[in-house]
């Protein structure tokens, strides 16, 4: 795993653990995000493809509430499958620092130094800091230091897994119903018009958590939800 540059460690530990607490949430909430927008998506292409090509208002909804129940069980496993490999990637990180620490700590603590060395902070000063540190809690400083790891605080594999899989449905349902409930007249551009609304949506709330440009991020959700919807349309129109 490449080192991480990461902030001071001198902070107190129950301002870490709020930090890091902060992290993990924020990935579950970035998960859920995805997974709403991946359901929206998902199931808007399917029922516009089969509207198209049927008018029987029951087909399309079962074709649609398939889909939104495999899109989001396929998120859902996507993204336990992908976080608990980050979950193990750490874990193992962990394991061979304790593993140096045990057989060349000198090193270790050299490392410590030197990241302090590379924030200005003169030799002998970073020097004491890593002999301080490393004698309180050297494999909590080494992994901060060159992993940007807290001990103990590993994402959670099921968090975003059901995040994922609530969002996902959550998300389906706007085009669902839209599509099915609403009436035969104005249900393709009340579709239309849910879409555009809910993946605008889910454009802003992605830019929020990941300190993007909020205007940018909801209009390429839009234009990528219209060229969907255009794309499964003209699938519909060949079958």
């Amino acid at each position: 795993m490449e080192s991480k540059k990461l902030r001071p460690v001198g902070q107190s530990l129950k301002a870490r653990k709020t930090k890091m607490t902060m992290a993990e949430r924020s990935n579950t909430l970035r998960a859920g995000v995805l997974g709403a927008n991946d359901g929206i998506l998902t199931v808007v292409g399917v029922l516009f493809s089969v509207a198209v090509a049927t008018t029987n208002q029951f087909t399309i909804m079962i074709a649609g509430l398939s889909d939104l129940l495999a899109c989001a069980f396929s998120m859902a496993s996507g993204e336990y499958a992908s976080v608990s490999s980050q979950k193990d990637t750490e874990k193992s990180a962990v394991a061979t620092e304790e593993k140096l620490l045990k057989t060349n700590f000198e090193a270790e603590q050299k490392i410590v130094a030197e990241y302090y060395v590379e924030r200005g902070v003169s030799h002998k000063t970073a020097e004491d800091i890593a002999t301080e540190l490393m004698k309180k809690d050297a494999l909590g400083t080494i992994v901060r230091i060159k992993y940007d790891l807290e001990l103990g605080h590993y994402m959670s594999p099921w968090n975003a897994a059901f995040s994922s899989l609530i969002s996902a449905a959550s998300g389906g349902i706007f085009p669902l119903v839209a599509m099915t409930m609403l009436p035969v007249s104005i249900q393709w551009p009340g579709t239309i018009i849910a879409v555009i609304l809910s993946v605008a949506l889910t454009g802003y709330l992605s830019a929020k958590l990941g300190d993007g440009l909020t205007k940018t991020a909801i209009i390429r959700n839009v234009i990528v939800g219209i060229i969907t919807m255009c794309i499964h349309y003209y699938v519909g129109t060949k079958l």
